[in-house]
């Protein structure tokens, strides 16, 4: 019976139509581009910096200063796959994390969302 528990544990059950999950969907589906941040995080450093570069102002939702970031990380999860950060949406759509974003901006590919 212990493995159920922490199979629990690792694989949170995830309620979609809660306020918080209302929360990011809204932030998600109204900005042009949201990260999903922790202020101490080097790769959401990164990713910040890719659109710094194109003068693009994202809106950033840090979790670490949050007490209700572990909720948020658990809907984000459900969202994308992973409960990791950053988690960066354009458009409405996940993008992927901060060496997503970083590659994106070498190859050229996040300038044609702001061109």
């Amino acid at each position: 019976m212990g493995s159920n528990i922490s199979t629990l544990l690792k694989n949170p059950v995830v309620d979609m139509t809660s306020p918080k999950a209302d929360l990011v969907q809204h932030a998600i589906k109204s900005n042009k581009v949201v990260i999903f941040s922790k202020t101490y995080c080097p790769y959401c450093t990164m990713a910040k910096e890719q659109f710094e570069k194109l003068s693009v102002s994202p809106t950033v939702i840090e979790l670490d200063e949050r007490n209700d970031a572990d909720e948020i990380q658990n809907i984000l999860g459900e969202i994308t796959g992973s409960r990791t950060v950053p988690r960066c949406f354009i458009d409405g759509k996940f993008i992927g994390g901060g060496t997503d974003v970083k590659k994106m901006y070498e190859k050229g590919s996040l300038q044609k969302y702001f061109s």
